[in-house]
C-alpha cells in the first residue's frame, strides 16, 4: 500500500518544498497594482498596416506555416480565420511565446511568464492549454511549469513547438481551404 510522503527520501521532500515555494512566488498576485502601472502615450500608436502579399507569396503559405506566421499580413489573416472559428487560442499562445522570447529584462520575463501561465497554462485559465483552449498534453504542461521555476527565454519552447505542430497539421489545412485564403491567391 501507499506509505505516503514519509516514505520519500528527505532530499526529495526538501526539493519538492523548494519548487512549491518558487512556484508560489511566481503565481502570487501583487498586493498593489501600483507597482505595475506602465506609462502609455496619450494616444496609442497604431502599428503600420501590413502590405497585402502577392498571390505568389500567399501561395507559399500553403506549404509553410512558418512563412505564414512570419508575414504580418499572413499572421493577421490566419488570426482572423481562427477567430471566425472560435479557435484563436493556439496562435495567440504562439505569438505570446514569440514576444516572451524577445524579452531581455529578467523582471519583464518573469512578468510575461506569469501572464502566459495565467492566460494559457494554469488549470481553468481563460485559454487553458489542456482544456478547451490551447492544446498541449499533460507532460508538456508539467515540463513547462517546471521551466517556470526559473524563467528563461526557452521556458515555453516545448509547448510552443507542440502548438506549432498542431496548427501545421490542423489549422493550416483548414485555413488554406477557407475563403480568407482563397481571396489572397486570386
Amino acid at each position: 500500500m501507499c506509505k505516503g510522503l514519509a516514505a520519500l527520501p528527505h532530499t526529495c521532500l526538501e526539493r519538492a518544498k523548494e519548487i512549491k515555494t518558487k512556484l508560489g512566488t511566481l503565481l502570487q498576485k501583487p498586493d498593489s497594482t501600483i507597482d505595475f502601472i506602465i506609462p502609455y502615450p496619450e494616444k496609442p500608436e497604431k502599428p503600420p498596416k501590413a502590405q497585402k502579399p502577392s498571390p505568389e507569396e500567399a501561395l507559399q503559405w500553403r506549404d509553410s506555416l512558418e512563412k505564414l506566421l512570419q508575414n504580418p499580413y499572413g499572421l493577421a489573416s490566419f488570426r482572423s480565420f481562427l477567430r471566425s472559428e472560435f479557435s484563436e487560442e493556439n496562435v495567440e499562445f504562439w505569438v505570446a511565446c514569440e514576444d516572451y522570447k524577445k524579452t531581455k529584462s529578467p523582471m519583464k520575463m518573469m512578468e510575461k511568464a506569469n501572464k502566459i501561465y495565467e492566460e494559457f497554462i494554469q488549470t481553468e485559465a481563460p485559454k487553458e492549454v489542456s482544456g478547451c483552449g490551447v492544446n498541449i498534453d499533460h507532460f508538456t504542461k508539467a515540463v513547462t511549469m517546471k521551466n517556470l521555476v526559473e524563467p528563461s527565454p526557452s521556458s515555453f519552447d516545448m509547448a510552443q513547438k507542440r502548438i506549432f505542430a498542431l496548427m501545421e497539421k490542423d489549422s493550416l489545412p483548414r485555413f488554406v481551404r477557407s475563403e480568407f485564403y482563397q481571396e489572397l491567391i486570386k
